[in-house]
């Protein structure tokens, strides 16, 4: 692992020079190399979006694996057509969405769930909560290109040139809706 991306010897494949569609071919075919580089290549963009979908790390996290797990397994299902991020896509809002379904059900609860006696301690929690509800609030007034920036670089840690790489559009484009969206959420926390 140490020597990825640098000339391997012995004529092997340079991995790191392959497209993510050549690697997914190779995922297909059980290559584990293909399957690190693919991971390497796309992890940091899979989380952002997943991260925009879930607004909750520790989900995003769990989710993120099963998304690579599920690539891992199912790489031979994957038609060629150009956009092997798009198909990552697919698996991982596919995830959320089984993940919402999931909570909504595990947040049933009976009115005897709730016959506890109150004990007026402060819980960080749900002081934590409401800062995160006034940030979620936030980002839901912004375009989904505009979120999908935002999160890649704040929450990524994506350069801005990355972020234009990794979404196949210009830099000034990329540039452009992060300066446009911290413009509206700096309006819209001032109002707040």
């Amino acid at each position: 692992m140490l020597f990825m991306g640098l000339m391997s010897f012995g004529g092997a494949e340079d991995y790191s020079l392959l497209s993510d569609e050549a690697l997914l071919k190779k995922v297909a075919e059980g290559d584990q190399e293909a399957f690190q580089q693919l991971y390497q290549n796309t992890d940091r963009t899979m989380y952002s979006f997943i991260l925009s979908i879930i607004k909750h790390p520790q989900d995003a996290e769990e989710i993120l694996q099963e998304v690579y797990l599920k690539i891992w397994t199912s790489a031979k299902s994957y038609k060629s057509q150009g956009k092997p991020l798009a198909w990552m896509f697919t698996i991982a809002r596919n995830l959320c969405y089984m993940k919402f379904r999931e909570q909504k059900h595990d947040s049933d609860i009976t009115l005897e769930d709730l016959s506890g006696t109150e004990t007026g301690e402060v819980c960080s929690e749900i002081e934590m909560a409401a800062d995160k509800m006034v940030l979620l609030a936030a980002l839901s007034i912004l375009k989904e290109e505009e979120r999908e920036v935002v999160l890649l670089h704040t929450s990524a840690g994506m350069k801005h040139r990355e972020i234009a790489a990794s979404l196949k559009i210009p830099l000034a484009t990329a540039l452009s809706r992060y300066n446009r969206a911290m413009k509206k959420l700096e309006n819209y926390l001032r109002e707040e």
